[in-house]
């Protein structure tokens, strides 16, 4: 049988929020727990579950259901890894289609993090248990480079870049149609869609974002596009191709369904990043190679509606 937590409300506390009251009280370790068990319907009030918002009246009796919170672990595992660039402070990988950045609810296993712990072994401990040493993210299906810090030190540096604006990232992306204009700006704010609570979309009151892209070369139906990411929201450049009307081919959330050619996932790939080296001052530029499956799509969209894809310079940083 579950434990049950049981607290009577004095009328001192009374007019607390009760995720307030909680975080206060043994052996709730914190108010975003509190808020955890309330969300997840473990908090009564007469019976009745009770949202963080409730405002306690003296003589409530609070009642929780309550399991000792299993300490957090991740495993070392020999994965795969693409190592871009290494030294003493930070890594940059190339990361694969289909690899979760760090473990969560449904993936335990089998992530970068747990890559990367059986590779260098010293990574930062800002991100917590569940994230060492990341600094930012790629979605489970898009590809590319993705710097990862060994210790606090650069984390903070390389996070204070990130947050300023600084660190440069270059995506590739295929996406549907022929856009407008050559060069362009994508300012509109994003937050969780109002009804597909799994889905982002640009929404009013959403958090600011910002990409900016450059048209690469035109296939008939297809334009393949370098994007510049400003903000990083949650699948901002998918969210935003989809918004203007262009949405990522091979996207399975955000696109148009099937393509004429084999992806296992939107056609994006983190092309480039480029970064102050946080202890030496160095300007990194490091870019990362296609995977197979999306060179196989351009080297097919050329050979039917050109340019050909020798005629294409896919480096993230020519002008």
């Amino acid at each position: 049988m579950v434990p049950l937590l049981r607290f009577t409300v004095s009328p001192e506390e009374e007019g607390i929020r009760v995720d307030a009251f909680l975080a206060q009280v043994e052996p709730i370790p914190s108010r975003a727990f509190a808020q955890k068990l309330l969300k997840n319907g473990k908090v009564k009030v007469a019976s009745l579950p009770v949202k963080p918002s409730y405002r306690l009246q003296a003589g409530d009796v609070i009642e929780v259901d309550w399991e000792e919170p299993q300490p957090l672990a991740v495993e070392a595992e020999d994965l795969p890894l693409t190592v871009l660039y290494e030294d003493g402070d930070l890594i940059v990988v190339n990361k694969p289609r289909g690899m979760v950045v760090h473990p969560a609810a449904g993936n335990p296993s089998g992530t970068l993090v747990n890559a990367l712990l059986k590779h260098c072994q010293d990574l930062s401990g800002i991100g917590g248990v569940l994230r060492p040493g990341i600094v930012h993210r790629l979605d489970k299906d898009t590809t590319g480079a993705l710097v990862v810090a060994k210790n606090d030190f650069t984390h903070l540096g390389l996070a204070t870049q990130l947050k300023a604006g600084q660190m440069i990232r270059i995506y590739l992306a295929l996406v549907h149609g022929t856009l407008a204009t050559p060069e362009g700006e994508i300012n509109a704010p994003i937050g969780r869609h109002p009804v597909y609570r799994k889905k982002m979309a640009v929404v009013p009151g959403g958090k600011p974002a910002h990409t900016s892209y450059r048209v690469l070369a035109v296939f008939g139906p297809y334009t393949l596009v370098w994007v510049r990411l400003h903000t990083g929201r949650t699948h901002q450049i998918r969210v935003h191709f989809q918004y203007i009307g262009h949405p990522v081919a091979g996207d399975p959330v955000y696109g148009r369904g099937k393509e004429p050619f084999m992806l296992d996932g939107q056609a994006l790939h983190a092309a480039g990043l480029g970064f102050t080296h946080p202890r030496t001052g160095q300007e990194m530029r490091v870019a990362a190679p296609l995977p197979a499956d999306l060179e196989t799509a351009i080297r097919y969209c050329g050979e039917r509606w050109g340019p050909k894809k020798n005629e294409i310079i896919l480096d993230p940083f020519s002008d």
